[in-house]
C-alpha cells in the first residue's frame, strides 16, 4: 500500500504563509531551558528544582500535545522548492549547535563545581542526557543534507555525547535496511526497548565501521586516516572530554560517562517507536520493496514536533531523506502514535503498558497478516496464538 499524495499540488490563489514559521523557534528554546532546573536550584538552595526540566519533557510536553492536538495541514507542493531555499529554517539548526555545546559544558561544570545529593546527581544526567538527545536530533536533520558546512555540523553536535558513528549508520544503513529483519535500529513485535537495546547500540556501531571501511577501501583510502568519517566526530569527542577532565577533574568521568548513555539511549527510545513491528515486503524474485510513507509510525503532535524539528513525520522522512523538516508532510492512511515521542518513551520504559497501547494498533493497520509483521522470533509463537494472526500458508 502506498499512501496517497497529499493536497495541494497546485499553487494556491492567496500567498502562501507558514503558520509555524515562529514556532521553530521551540527547537531552540527547549533544549536551552535545560540550564533552568540548576539555576534554580543555585538561586532557591535546593537540589529538588533540578528535576523540573526532566518533568517539563516527559510530563509537560505529552501535556502540551495533549492539549494543541494534532496538526495535519502540509505547504503547497509548488512552494516547497521556495521554502526549502528559505535560509531561516537552516540558521535555525545551525544556531542549536553552538546552544548544545553550551548547555553541556554548563553541566558538566555543574556537576563538578557542586555537591549534589544522589536524587540530584541523577537529574543532572537525566538533564545532559536530554542536551544529547537533542544533539543526536539536530544531527539526523543536519546529516541528511548535502552541503560540508550541514555534514560537519552534523558530525559536531554529535561530538559531546560520543555518537558520531551516528551519521554514517543512519543515511546508510538504517535508510536502506529499515523495516527489516537486517536492521539493528528497527524494532520488533513482541521485544521490549531493553532487549532492544541490546542489538541496537553494538548492532548500529559495528554496522557503522563496516560501511566507512569499504566506503574507504573502494575509494583506495587508509581506514585509519583522517578520511573515516567514523573516526573525525571521535576525534572531537576525545578533545571535548580530555579538556572537560583536565579543567574539572578526573572524577566527572562517570558522570560523563553516564549522561552519554542516556542521550544516545534517546535514540534508541525514537528507534523503537519509529518501526515497531512494520515490515517490508519481498517480491517473488526476493527484492525487497522500496521504504513508503507507511513502513514508519507517524505523529502529527504539535508541541513536540516544534521542539524536535519535525522529526515525528518520520513517515515522510523515511520516503524522502532529502526532505527539510519544515517540508515534511501529512499522509491519510499511516501508522500514527497516540502520542508524541515523549509520551512514547514513557510508554516504552514500561513494556506492558508498550504493548497494551500499540499491538492492537499495530495489528489493525496490518489486518493481522503475519507477512506485513516484523515479529520478534524468540515470541513468534505465542503472538500467533495470543492474537490469532494469519500465518501464510506453506
Amino acid at each position: 500500500m502506498q499512501a496517497p499524495a497529499p493536497d495541494a499540488a497546485a499553487a494556491p490563489a492567496a500567498p502562501y504563509r507558514d503558520r509555524k514559521r515562529l514556532a521553530w523557534l521551540f527547537s531552540l528554546a527547549v533544549p536551552a531551558s535545560v540550564i533552568a532546573g540548576p539555576l534554580l536550584a543555585v538561586w532557591l538552595d535546593d537540589a529538588r528544582m533540578l528535576w523540573l526540566p526532566v518533568a517539563a519533557f516527559y510530563v509537560g510536553v505529552p501535556l502540551l500535545d495533549l492539549l494543541l492536538g494534532e496538526d495535519l495541514s502540509n505547504p503547497p507542493e509548488a512552494l516547497v522548492p521556495a521554502l526549502d531555499a528559505d535560509p531561516y529554517y537552516r540558521r535555525i539548526t545551525w544556531l542549536l549547535v553552538p546552544i548544545l555545546w553550551a548547555s553541556f559544558v554548563f553541566s558538566a561544570w555543574f556537576v563538578a563545581r557542586h555537591a549534589l545529593p544522589w536524587h540530584g546527581l541523577l537529574a543532572m544526567v537525566l538533564i545532559t542526557g536530554s542536551i544529547g538527545g537533542f544533539g543526536i536530533n539536530v544531527a539526523h536533520e543536519l546529516g541528511h543534507k548535502n552541503t560540508r558546512l550541514e555534514t560537519w555540523l552534523a558530525r559536531i553536535s554529535l561530538a559531546p555525547t560520543g555518537y558520531g558513528h551516528f551519521t554514517v549508520e543512519h543515511n546508510r544503513g538504517h535508510h536502506r535496511d529499515v523495516a527489516t529483519p537486517q536492521d539493528s535500529a528497527s524494532s520488533r513485535m513482541g521485544e521490549s526497548i531493553y532487549r532492544f537495546v541490546l542489538r541496537e547500540m553494538p548492532g548500529g556501531l559495528r554496522r557503522a565501521w563496516a560501511l566507512e571501511k569499504h566506503r574507504l577501501a573502494r575509494e583506495g583510502r587508509p581506514l585509519w586516516s583522517w578520511h573515516n568519517a567514523v573516526l573525525q566526530p571521535a576525534a572531537i569527542t576525545l578533545v571535548l572530554w580530555t579538556v572537560l577532565l583536565a579543567w574539572l577533574g578526573l572524577q566527572l568521568l562517570p558522570f560523563l560517562l553516564a549522561a552519554s548513555f542516556w542521550a544516545n539511549f534517546q535514540l534508541t527510545s525514537a528507534n523503537y517507536v519509529e518501526h515497531y513491528g512494520l515490515l517490508r515486503q519481498r517480491d517473488a524474485h526476493g527484492r525487497l520493496e522500496p521504504c513508503r510513507p507507511h513502513h514508519s509510525w507517524n505523529s502529527n503532535h504539535v508541541f513536540s514536533n516544534w521542539a524536535l524539528f519535525h522529526l515525528q513525520r518520520h513517515s515522510d522522512h523515511h520516503a524522502h531523506p532529502l526532505r527539510r523538516y519544515q517540508s515534511l508532510r501529512h499522509f491519510d492512511g499511516l501508522p500514527r502514535l497516540p502520542s508524541g515521542y515523549f509520551g512514547m518513551f514513557l510508554l516504552a520504559y514500561c513494556p506492558p503498558l508498550w504493548r497494551h497501547v500499540m499491538d492492537r494498533r499495530l495489528l489493525d493497520h496490518v489486518g493481522r497478516d503475519c507477512r506485513r509483521l516484523h515479529l520478534d522470533p524468540r515470541h513468534r509463537t505465542r503472538l500467533v496464538r495470543q492474537y490469532r494472526l494469519h500465518e501464510p500458508q506453506a
